[in-house]
């Protein structure tokens, strides 16, 4: 009896040839482990090397394939030695190849007469057209076919040439042709849709013919891309049905309340909640009266008023007899919550508890015994909440603030200690960072939405404006004027280049120069590699009003909230985000004086980064920048890689696939009702290890 062959999703990319393991350890940090993997990771982009152009009809900006024959070579000296090479073609067109880096080998064999064959970008040089560093072949004899083939550019990391993809692939896609992937959609699926099969499209996107068209396959509109993209959009409500099948299995406590508290609170506020308010409080409340753990993400601008409608929340569960816990992402903004807590509810007998880093010894013991004990019923902190010593009695409620600023673990971690063998505490998410409704949707379809899409009546719209940067000196005469009258203000420096290290660099040298500038101002520095202790005191002291003027780096786009602070300099706002721009915007504006923001260019400004700047002013809602950042940069750029926990698909997109979305939420209820065999395997194909990353 013969054994059955095994799946590529069982063949480890070290089977393939020359795969040792380093290349394996290279290939794992792509997440690629198996031939199957290997298969999916699809092309980013694609070459035209079938085709030569003639010297005389290059144009700067154009990648292209060119031949010519070495007119003559020039070694240049200077700060940057390089080697320059003429080329000259039958056309009578010429162009200048630059190499900065090479060896005595490769200007040997660049000799006049030799002919060339090479691929690059087109650049316009001081004098000439020329291509730097192009990949180039030197033809022997005179002749060498033509790819027939366009030639697929893969995202990869250090160590990995496109060589070495290019004959990775062509390894996986002959064990394809032998032992083909499973079909994961049903047929009645993909037939209306007029999507390829999942072989057809692999083959496809990993070598497509002469006649492909390009521009769709780059942008991913190709019905071999829309293939891959429906599946893993599939797969992904696949997922989060089986997330919220569970959580039908799990058991939270009763919370209804008996509204005394909450009335009392009412009663005590000098202004009256707003309709959203009112909306979203109500959708918490019946939710936190089931027996289905609430799983509910709260949305709303800066400034909404989410923080009172978690007071409310969490006085309904108190009235019930459970602990509340509210963990935020810093100290300062826990304290500052805190205080908010302590205003509100210790006239009603509620005495929040603080828990965070800073306590220690005695003090902590101490902390953590009336926690235990049940008599903390709302315990506000930090991270150091969800610590193993940490213990509650009957935690009932769980509220995350700036959700997007902790690791999924972090959170899953927090809900567990409130957790038996079958039951769970209610969460409340919360974040005032707007997420398009139509990326909500895709993304967060296992959590329940609620939105604050309302202002508090009287607040002064902030009156921004765009000025270049040669008008810098009036800019420092309005800081002086503002910290002259009583206000205060921020100055903030944004990425240079994508380094941590010299952002700070630059905000260090900014405070330097303004501080010479200013030197009648009180002046504060913080930015992300000061010390956590250190940079929350720098804040706690602007917040105090110790401070007048606050520079920083995009550390504060969540923090503070200062209503005597009320002007905001943002530097190089070009290059940021809308959403990014709108948080650092919102930190001005909390008080009832007009408040104002300067977005300190440096021209020229691109068009893109021109319309983004124009965004920024005309536009207050955060909801409506949320879509149109969404619209400019698509949703990778928006979620941001470097928010833990952040789900990030490796083939579709949630804005450019919106069209699919729908489509994939039937099928996912159609295969669960007609296929759940199919279930496990696509959720594996797919998502694989990240899939606990949805479980928010």
């Amino acid at each position: 009896m013969s054994r059955p062959q095994q799946g590529l999703d069982c063949i480890g990319v070290e089977q393939l040839q020359r795969v040792g393991p380093r290349i394996a350890a290279r290939l794992a940090k792509l997440g690629i482990r198996t031939v199957q993997d290997l298969l999916f990771h699809v092309p980013h982009r694609y070459q035209d090397r079938t085709r030569r152009r003639a010297l005389s009809e290059l144009a700067p900006g154009e990648e292209v394939l060119i031949e010519g024959e070495i007119e003559r070579v020039e070694g240049a000296l200077g700060r940057r030695p390089s080697l320059k090479v003429w080329l000259r073609d039958s056309s009578g067109g010429g162009l200048l190849l630059r190499f900065f880096h090479y060896g005595r080998a490769q200007r040997e064999a660049f000799q006049p007469g030799v002919r060339l064959r090479c691929y690059g970008e087109v650049r316009q040089g001081p004098a000439s057209l020329e291509m730097v560093h192009p990949e180039y072949r030197v033809l022997m004899d005179g002749l060498a076919p033509l790819e027939q083939r366009l030639t697929p550019i893969y995202p990869s990391t250090e160590g990995l040439q496109q060589s070495s993809w290019r004959a990775l692939t062509d390894q996986a896609l002959t064990m394809l042709a032998a032992s083909p992937l499973h079909e994961g959609l049903p047929a009645e699926i993909l037939r209306p849709l007029g999507l390829p099969s999942l072989r057809d499209a692999l083959v496809y996107l990993h070598r497509p013919p002469l006649d492909a068209v390009l521009v769709d396959l780059s942008e991913g509109r190709h019905p071999a891309f829309q293939r891959l993209a429906f599946e893993e959009l599939v797969a992904h409500q696949l997922s989060l049905r089986r997330l919220r099948l569970a959580q039908q299995c799990v058991v939270a406590p009763v919370l209804a309340g008996t509204g005394a508290l909450q009335q009392r609170l009412r009663a005590a506020l000098p202004f009256r909640l707003t309709a959203a308010q009112e909306r979203v409080v109500a959708e918490i409340a019946t939710d936190l009266g089931r027996t289905r753990p609430m799983q509910r993400l709260l949305q709303g601008d800066v400034g909404a008023g989410k923080t009172l409608v978690a007071a409310l929340a969490a006085l309904q569960a108190i009235e019930s007899g459970a602990q509340v816990a509210l963990m935020a992402p810093t100290e300062l903004l826990s304290e500052q919550h805190r205080r908010g807590f302590e205003m509100w509810l210790t006239p009603l007998g509620v005495e929040p508890l603080w828990l965070v880093g800073r306590h220690k010894g005695r003090e902590r013991a101490a902390l953590l015994e009336a926690v235990a004990s049940g008599r903390g019923r709302l315990v506000m902190g930090t991270h150091a909440l969800f610590q193993d010593d940490v213990v509650f009695a009957s935690l009932g409620l769980v509220i995350i603030d700036e959700q997007h600023r902790f690791g999924v673990h972090q959170r899953l971690r927090l809900r567990a200690k409130g957790s038996g063998a079958n039951s769970a505490p209610h969460q409340l998410i919360m974040t005032a960072t707007p997420i398009p409704r139509s990326l909500a949707m895709t993304l967060y379809a296992d959590l329940d939405l609620s939105v604050i899409d309302e202002l508090p009546p009287g607040r002064t719209p902030i009156v921004t404006a765009a000025v270049p940067d040669t008008r810098r000196d009036e800019v420092i005469t309005r800081v002086r004027r503002a910290c002259e009258g009583g206000r205060q203000a921020y100055w903030v420096c944004t990425l240079i280049e994508e380094s941590e290290v010299l952002e700070c660099q630059a905000a260090e040298e900014t405070a330097r120069q303004l501080a010479e500038q200013l030197p009648e101002v009180r002046l504060g520095l913080v930015h992300g590699r000061i010390k956590g202790p250190e940079r929350e005191a720098v804040m706690g002291a602007f917040a105090a009003g110790e401070l007048d003027l606050l520079v920083a780096t995009t550390v504060i786009e969540v923090g503070v909230d200062v209503p005597n602070a009320s002007l905001m300099i943002i530097e190089n706002p070009e290059r940021l985000g809308l959403a990014q721009l709108h948080q650092l915007r919102g930190r001005v504006g909390r008080g009832s004086v007009q408040s104002h923001c300067v977005l300190l260019f440096h021209p020229p400004l691109s068009p893109a980064a021109r319309a983004r700047l124009g965004i920024i002013r005309s536009a207050e809602s955060g909801f409506e920048i949320a879509e149109r950042d969404l619209e400019m940069r698509g949703a990778g750029e928006v979620l941001g890689t470097r928010q833990t926990g952040a789900i990030q698909f490796r083939v579709a997109d949630p804005v450019r696939d919106q069209a699919l979305v729908a489509a994939a939420q039937q099928a996912a209820d159609l295969i669960i009702e007609q296929h759940p065999d199919r279930v496990a395997p696509l959720v594996q194909r797919w998502l694989g290890r990240r899939e606990h990353f949805i479980s928010v």
